[in-house]
């Protein structure tokens, strides 16, 4: 039986959810102010005090931020490099060339599966979203139809595939083979990725209008000449070898100034009016990407989470079924696909390493999947998406939202299939 203060916590929740998206949608109110506002009112209502909440919420954002600011600033500037030297231009022309121009969402889903593979998400995206705003504005196409494959190429390897830290994470808490994981990861993730991506964008794009002018796109205008990019393709090298995200993108940026600075005939003062002008645009978005973390955060230390937990335990559904709904619960709650992939499971793989017969590969698969379901307010990637692509709160649920749930049960469906062949 669910005790009635579960049931309290879960309805909180679920009204601060749907409270904080009118808030924004609706009346308008900023999404800053907004999920501060919302995260006090559940702290509120399930007992928190005062002292306890600010620290929670400043926890919360702190440890979004930590990363994901260096990230974004560091990325912004690597893309301004492409995009002023050229270089991203040289990649769109190169995909456009290569696959035509009608098979591009087919390119991009590509460069985001390999991308992706080494990177986390955000990583991949600060490197990707020049070449999505170049290859939309030189084929005249939707950035839903460009970006959106690349989105869940990124995403799919984010939450399947090992090597990528959190889908290795699960094999080590499962003790799954590897290779075998890999092997089965690509065999689900590879057709996954192309219904979430290129299909589904297909579908969606005619029903998005974005508006005609996106100011992160504009500081992504290329005013160079077609040249070679020598500094991407390094990065990218750096990136396997030095095997940390910031340190990869601080030698990238480096590297950048060089290759794609000086070498291309930039003098030491335009570089820095590069680096600096494009800071300014990304700081909206690295605040709203912190706050999304504090009321993850706040849904935490409530008590919401472990809520959550205790009805799906109760459940008595099948493993692999199990262990994508605990992750999916705790991503919903929590906001990250890395917490929720580790909180589930750590607890299925206790169950799960004794005689169940279930694959210990696919339940890492599954778990992952789980993670990745329905990416919302309180979701560092919702924001970082939403304000990079200048969409609504609607147009981003719409779009990447429902990309990612088609991510997730597409994952799971598969799963449960190749469970019966192996």
């Amino acid at each position: 039986m669910i005790d009635t203060h579960t049931v309290f916590l879960l309805v909180a929740a679920l009204v601060s959810v749907v409270g904080l998206i009118l808030l924004i949608a609706v009346f308008k109110l900023n999404p800053f102010i907004t999920l501060l506002i919302t995260s006090l009112f559940l702290a509120a209502v399930t007992g928190m005090t005062l002292a306890t909440v600010v620290h929670s919420f400043e926890a919360g954002v702190g440890g979004t931020l930590g990363h994901i600011a260096i990230v974004v600033a560091l990325g912004t500037m690597l893309g301004k490099m492409m995009a002023e030297s050229g270089g991203a231009d040289r990649i769109a022309q190169t995909l456009i060339r290569f696959f035509g121009e009608k098979n591009v969402p087919w390119a991009m889903v590509a460069i985001g599966l390999v991308v992706g593979m080494p990177a986390f998400f955000e990583v991949g995206f600060v490197l990707l979203i020049p070449i999505a705003f170049t290859v939309a504005r030189r084929t005249n196409t939707s950035l839903i139809l460009v970006g959106l494959p690349m989105l869940a190429g990124l995403s799919v390897v984010h939450g399947l595939v090992p090597p990528h830290p959190a889908a290795l994470l699960a094999v080590t808490i499962y003790k799954a083979d590897v290779g075998r994981t890999i092997l089965y990861a690509l065999l689900i993730g590879v057709p996954t990725a192309i219904l979430a991506g290129p299909l589904y964008a297909k579908l969606i794009a005619p029903h998005i209008k974005l508006a005609a002018e996106n100011p992160m796109a504009a500081q992504f205008v290329d005013h160079g000449e077609e040249r070679s990019l020598p500094g991407f393709g390094l990065t990218l090298f750096t990136m396997h070898l030095v095997g940390n995200d910031d340190i990869a993108l601080l030698i990238g940026v480096l590297l950048s100034f060089y290759t794609l600075g000086r070498l291309r005939g930039f003098t030491r003062t335009t570089i820095l009016r590069f680096s600096n002008e494009c800071l300014a645009p990304t700081a909206t978005i690295t605040l709203l990407v912190g706050t999304g973390g504090g009321f993850g955060r706040i849904l935490q230390d409530t008590g919401v989470s472990q809520a959550i937990i205790g009805v799906a335990l109760q459940s008595h559904v099948p493993m692999l079924l199990l262990a994508w709904l605990l992750a999916a619960l705790m991503r919903l709650a929590t906001g990250s696909a890395t917490v929720a992939m580790t909180t589930a499971a750590g607890i299925v793989a206790p169950i799960a390493l004794h005689g169940t017969g279930v694959h210990p590969e696919l339940l890492a698969i599954a778990t992952g999947a789980g993670s990745l379901i329905f990416s919302h307010v309180n979701d560092g990637g919702f924001w970082l998406v939403k304000e990079y692509f200048n969409m609504s709160v609607a147009q981003t649920m719409k779009t990447w939202s429902v990309c990612e749930t088609i991510i997730s049960v597409t994952a799971l469906l598969l799963t449960l299939g190749l469970s019966c062949f192996i």
